[in-house]
């Protein structure tokens, strides 16, 4: 490349050598940065209640816009929820007291996993040990040097050192952990392929469904395809569109349960006590338990909350919840319950019977508009977890469109759009009923739900350095819950379940074998890099002319030669009197700041110019190209030469290592 206005100038050769030289001369330019870190925690603590003011409208805007991405799937769920509890088994239990239990199920579901562990404890942390695991061919010390790598309080604890080190010892329990971590993520792509299908055909479940069967598969690829189309649009653009339909429908169910509650048995408030799990069960034993996949149905889209928080942030996202979403749901599932309770032959019609006459249609048309975006949610979160996974080596190269200047999570994948709509087509053709997709849809987020506790209680030792006892109190508490939902959905495996299971394996499989080939290339170029007394023999000059001007070289390596540098040196006749090798890669940090972005070192001796730029990049980095970057870069060399200069002064037998 041709110089730019920025200029390096090489120090003088009257300047006594580095003691040591070679493939360890890596040095960060992040010198006093554990100063400068202290000085900005401090401004911080000053700033914050100026930076919550000031990005309070923004939050409002985006929890607005988190409507109808976020919610769409979890705020559609009473449309078949009852119906799917009491269908098979459970049809011989239908009766008041029954239903109460039901609803007091429902209620503690919702209270427990999304509002207590997603809303109020969790965020949504997939990928984290997915990362540590992927990139750990490419970790270096350095890396653990960043202030955004520091999460939890100063220092490590012994119980997080502890961990870290037994997982660096077996080499097969990362590659185990490695697997889990991609099953998860598989689930999630696969739940991407069944709640579409799932939300299209909640629609046919209307009163209406003979009368519409003729044209419901027409209707429901229109819709489809349709929504998929839509995806270019954007989140920003999508979020607007759909925002306001789930808000009318929160507030549409919100009024409908109210009235039920009021009109038909407000006793339905008594439910609310965990007791009436205990009589549920009770009257029901093994058909009520097996009846849990139905409840689980009340908490999809769930799964899908925070690993949208690329495109949205974490404070609009509980504002969503909080204070419309969570409240609205509980008065609709209790109204329903009121409802069934005085009209136990509406169970097979539980949302539609429970409508008054009087603003049916509307309704009706409104739930119709809530089942189409019902989806959005997990479609984003499917783009979100699969750039993810791709920075960090786990999933082929595709192209990611960043679909708004001022949200970088807020992306748009045109090949996995298209590949989610055939897949999508293909279940909703295939199956043409809510039963066999519910439960398949039923242990896809469970699952999701069941790997993300265990993730999260590793990410509480090993990141936020919290005791293993309360990290183990957390796995277990959860666990206890989600494992009930978990066996119950695995049952129903052979009525449709199996197809979560099969789109999770193929995911997960192309994920593992991205992975390993790419693992197995870079240890395939670590191994045959050029040795240094090679180039060392050639001398400074390299053996060609070298001209003015400075070349960059990318590589994959973050140590060593590539190979490809003999190649050139031999077949070039000439090459730029500075060199530098540079290597991008992912850090296990979600972002990293500007001034510890690039890691300079160098490879030889000084009269050789030539050095290694390490670019890192946290899994939610925007990686483009602002055109800055080779400014940016050569900045950071040029600080990089005054550092050494000035230290070679002050100590001759100084060397940066």
């Amino acid at each position: 490349m041709n110089q730019p206005d920025i200029a390096i100038e090489e120090e003088s050769n009257d300047l006594p050598p580095p003691t040591a030289v070679g493939e360890a001369q890596e040095s960060t330019r992040a010198a006093g940065q554990d100063g400068q870190n202290e000085l900005a925690q401090i401004e911080g603590k000053k700033r914050t209640s100026k930076f919550v003011l000031a990005n309070f409208p923004t939050s409002l805007i985006l929890a607005y816009q988190s409507f109808g991405v976020v919610y769409g799937d979890l705020s559609t769920s009473p449309l078949y929820v009852y119906r799917s509890i009491f269908i098979g088994k459970l049809q011989n239990h239908q009766n008041p007291e029954t239903i109460f239990g039901a609803f007091s199920l429902i209620f503690w579901t919702l209270t427990l996993i999304p509002l207590l562990k997603y809303v109020g404890h969790l965020l949504f942390t997939l990928c984290f040990v997915d990362m540590e695991s992927s990139v750990y061919f490419l970790k270096q010390a350095a890396d653990e040097e960043l202030s955004a790598y520091k999460y939890g309080p100063p220092g490590q604890s012994s119980s997080s050192v502890s961990v870290k080190r037994f997982l660096e010892k077996h080499k097969k329990l990362r590659t185990a952990l490695l697997l889990v971590v991609l099953l998860g993520a598989g689930m999630v792509i696969g739940d991407g392929v069944v709640t579409p299908a799932m939300s299209v055909w909640s629609v046919g479940a209307s009163p209406f469904r003979l009368l519409l069967q003729c044209s419901c598969v027409a209707r429901a690829c229109i819709i489809l395809v349709g929504l998929f189309a839509l995806q270019h649009c954007g989140t920003h653009k999508v979020g607007f569109l759909f925002a306001p339909v789930v808000i009318l429908w929160l507030l549409s169910i919100f009024s409908i349960g109210l009235y039920n509650t009021i009109q038909w048995n407000p006793k339905i408030l008594l439910a609310l006590s965990p007791h009436y799990i205990i009589k549920f069960f009770g009257q029901t034993g093994r058909d009520g338990w097996i009846s849990l996949g139905g409840v689980l149905l009340a908490i999809t889209g769930t799964e899908a909350m925070f690993a949208d928080l690329g495109h949205f942030s974490a404070c609009s996202i509980r504002i969503a919840f909080l204070f419309l979403v969570y409240p609205c749901l509980v008065v609709q599932y209790m109204g329903q319950a009121a409802f069934l309770s005085k009209n136990i032959q509406e169970i097979p019609n539980s949302f539609y019977g429970s409508i008054p006459d009087s603003v049916f249609w509307p309704v009706f048309v409104i739930a119709t508009l809530a089942s189409i975006v019902g989806s959005q949610a997990i479609i984003s979160a499917t783009f979100s977890i699969i750039k993810q996974c791709h920075a960090l080596g786990c999933f082929p190269r595709v192209k990611v469109v960043h679909t708004s200047k001022q949200i970088h999570g807020q992306i748009y994948i045109p090949e996995i759009n298209w590949i989610l709509m055939i897949l999508t087509l293909a279940v909703a053709l295939g199956f043409k009923d809510t039963t066999a997709i519910g439960n398949a849809y039923g242990l896809a987020v469970m699952s999701v739900m069941f790997i993300t506790t265990f993730l999260m209680a590793l990410v509480m030792v090993i990141v936020w350095q919290r005791s293993i006892i309360l990290a183990a109190g957390f796995l277990l508490f959860f666990w206890f819950i989600e494992a009930s939902y978990l066996v119950a959905a695995f049952i129903k495996v052979p009525q449709g379940g199996w197809v979560s299971l099969v789109l999770s394996f193929i995911f997960m499989s192309v994920m593992f074998v991205w992975h390993y080939g790419t693992r197995r290339k870079y240890n395939f170029d670590l191994h045959n890099k050029v040795p240094l007394k090679w180039i060392l023999g050639l001398g400074p000059s390299l053996g060609i002319v070298r001209v003015p001007g400075i070349g960059l070289i990318y590589s994959e390596l973050a140590t060593g030669v590539p190979a490809i540098f003999s190649h050139f040196v031999t077949n070039l006749p000439a090459f730029h009197k500075v060199l530098v090798f540079v290597c991008v890669k992912s850090v296990p940090v979600p972002y990293v700041s500007p001034e510890e972005r690039f890691l300079i070192g160098r490879i030889c001796p000084r009269p050789y110019r030539m050095y290694r730029c390490i670019v890192r990049y946290g899994y939610k980095d925007l990686q483009g190209d602002d055109g800055n970057f080779e400014n940016q870069l050569i900045q950071s060399i040029a600080e990089f030469i005054q550092m050494e200069a000035v230290a070679s002064v002050l100590e001759p037998r100084f060397c940066i290592l």
